[in-house]
């Protein structure tokens, strides 16, 4: 299992120098990957492009970009230009986006998620690889071309947590990105639908599991702290269903938390379920961020943490 730790707006409010900081301190700590959500204020597309071409040797993906309010084309050509100026270590996570912020920041429908993201993407990756598109569907038209030369089309992943939409991600993308998702579900639900939907001759899914993490002493205050900082965002529906599913109370129930020792085992356990991509976000103190950075860094520098 890879590691890989979120820059940006998830980790609260940062200039755009923190940020490119962040990134930088990434690639010295030997994490393979510098993802960025996209949420309400940095552009993550934009950020990871200037980011990137600054930082060497490091990979950058977004996790994730909305599309219900980007036009395929305009994302194409904005993805393109990500990859074009990181030097093709771009990898694009979508997501069909929160269905209550679709619908009430920008008043677009947020009906049959499953089917319009499988006609999104029977757009979008042909754009991406230079093809020209003339499409008249049920959910979206999409007319033209996108043309940015002597780049490689980045890798799509799917944020997916529901069967129909893993079974997108598993059929039309190279992975998923999951949030607020435990090990059990992970185990049990995630990987094997995504998996199911993959085979046939696909390469065997991705699997980026996003998790908040505390390097601590004091887990049962870490914890509590996770289930009111993130209270609001266990109640969204998409990840209710997959805090449920765990049989978890909140999201301080599916953080890893503990000391060294305990959350090197707590990764292990996502290994074991057949992760492939930890997305680390620290959480805490400023001490304790720091000594979780220098864990999961440790762990980095391991190139990998393989399931037994």
């Amino acid at each position: 299992m890879d590691i890989g730790i979120a820059v940006g707006d998830v980790r609260g409010p940062a200039t755009l120098a923190e940020v490119i900081g962040q990134v930088q301190t990434a690639a010295d700590a030997g994490f393979t990957t510098a993802w960025s959500a996209q949420a309400l204020g940095w552009d993550a597309l934009t950020v990871l492009a200037v980011a990137g071409a600054q930082v060497p040797g490091i990979g950058v993906g977004t996790a994730v970009v909305p599309v219900a309010q980007r036009h395929p084309l305009v994302l194409a050509s904005q993805a393109l230009s990500v990859q074009a100026a990181v030097g093709d270590r771009f990898t694009l996570g979508i997501g069909a986006g929160i269905a209550m912020m679709v619908q009430s920041m920008f008043g677009l429908p947020a009906d049959r998620p499953a089917r319009r993201m499988r006609e999104y993407l029977s757009v979008l990756r042909p754009l991406l690889r230079g093809q020209t598109v003339t499409h008249h569907g049920e959910t979206l038209t999409a007319v033209g071309a996108v043309d940015v030369a002597g780049v490689k089309p980045p890798p799509v992943l799917l944020a997916a947590l529901a069967p129909a939409m893993l079974r997108v991600a598993g059929q039309c993308a190279e992975g998923t990105i999951t949030w607020m998702t435990g090990p059990r579900t992970l185990a049990d639900h995630i990987v094997p639908t995504i998996t199911a939907a993959a085979a046939g001759g696909r390469a065997t899914p991705r699997v980026v599991a996003g998790f908040l993490v505390c390097v601590t002493n004091d887990e049962a205050a870490a914890r509590e702290r996770v289930a009111g900082g993130f209270a609001l965002a266990g109640q969204v529906p998409e990840y209710r269903a997959m805090l449920d599913r765990e049989g978890a109370t909140g999201p301080g129930d599916v953080a890893v938390v503990g000391d060294e020792d305990s959350v090197a085992r707590q990764l292990r356990r996502l290994a074991d379920a057949g992760v492939t991509d930890l997305l680390a976000s620290p959480v805490g103190s400023t001490d304790e961020q720091a000594r979780t950075t220098a864990v999961l860094a440790e762990l980095a520098r391991c190139t990998h943490i393989p399931a037994r």
